[in-house]
């Protein structure tokens, strides 16, 4: 059996992985009825507290960094920014310090720059969303031989030494969208056939925008082979470079009929959609339920949303860093999930 962590314990008793840590230890600044939900999850998931108890008695600050794309138009990693930052306040007082770096988004040569910067004297742990290139393998490799701790999250770079990769499984997520699109696309607009594919990355540079893009197109090729998937748009997660980009492919070809966007942009799909008349508008399926993607989904233009809990990730990442620095092999995450939305259960 595997081993009960406090992601469970707080997950069963509906509190914070903070609240946990101050029931677990005695402090101060948790209500009687919360204290009382806590223990009754550790009685009945048989929580164990040796590792990690043992780990929060010392008086060590543990220094943790999330190296990020620097915030921009980018909505799912603005909020993985506020996450980061959220997170770094909840753990303050188990002695852990949270901090962000940034790099400009898709730049190799900023990520490389960032991670070189960094020395084991500053940091405990390093969690980077990376881009999968050899000169990234390269830095995350050069970190771990300094004694750094790595992980990466949202986005992984293979293969390399970092320690656990946090996030979804993004080679079934492509999976499911490409049932979804392969299910409930329309025949084309001239009868001539159920039409063609259009799949919006912002740059296969992305590992998970490669592995979404991989499942997608295994399971239209295998499934539904009538199905023509079109060229890869890279739209650089940027809203209006997609919005552009997508005008003229929809332009070219009439009769897509369904759409997937793999990354972010999500604005520019939407705006490029908007002259599209409604009862010939592809099936899309898109990424992050961000406030435009729920707008979308409500209003139609979206068909569905595959969602991934950015605190889960972040608090996976600092919960598999400090595992990592007390050197506890029976330290497993649990797995983060793809959630699916439709019009019908939006939040």
């Amino acid at each position: 059996m595997s081993r009960i962590t406090v992601f469970e314990v707080a997950a069963e008793a509906g509190v914070s992985l903070a609240t946990v840590d101050r029931v677990l230890n005695g402090r101060q600044g948790v209500r009687p009825v919360t204290i009382e939900r806590v223990q009754a999850a550790v009685d009945k998931l048989g929580f164990r507290r040796d590792a990690f108890a043992a780990g929060l008695a010392t008086r060590r600050l543990e220094r943790y960094l999330f190296v990020l794309p620097a915030p921009g138009t980018n909505s799912f990693m603005n909020g993985l920014h506020d996450t980061v930052l959220a997170a770094s306040a909840e753990f303050a007082d188990q002695r852990v310090s949270v901090r962000v770096a940034d790099y400009v988004s898709f730049d190799e040569a900023s990520l490389c720059r960032a991670l070189a910067s960094l020395d084991n004297d500053a940091w405990d742990g390093v969690a980077v969303v990376a881009l999968d290139s050899p000169p990234v393998r390269h830095e995350i490799d050069r970190l771990v031989s300094k004694g750094i701790k790595v992980v990466t999250l949202v986005s992984d770079v293979s293969p390399s030494r970092r320690g656990y990769f946090l996030g979804i499984d993004n080679k079934a997520a492509g999976r499911v969208a490409g049932s979804l699109v392969g299910r409930m696309a329309r025949p084309a607009r001239d009868g001539s056939g159920p039409g063609k594919i259009c799949v919006v990355v912002g740059q296969m540079t992305l590992h998970d925008h490669a592995e979404r893009r991989l499942g997608f197109e295994q399971v239209l090729s295998r499934e539904f082979p009538d199905l023509k998937l079109l060229p890869v748009i890279e739209g650089q997660d940027d809203s209006r470079a997609t919005e552009r980009l997508l005008r003229t492919v929809l332009a070219r070809h009439p009769d897509v009929v369904g759409l997937y966007s793999a990354g972010a942009g999500n604005r520019g799909i939407i705006a490029a959609l908007r002259d599209v008349e409604p009862e010939i508008a592809p099936v899309v399926v898109a990424h992050e339920l961000t406030a435009h993607a729920r707008d979308a989904l409500l209003s139609g233009t979206f068909t569905a949303v595959l969602h991934q809990d950015q605190e889960q990730e972040v608090a996976n990442s600092i919960m598999a860093l400090r595992a990592m620095l007390r050197a506890d092999e029976r330290f497993v995450p649990k797995p983060v999930r793809a959630q699916i939305f439709l019009r019908d259960n939006v939040p």
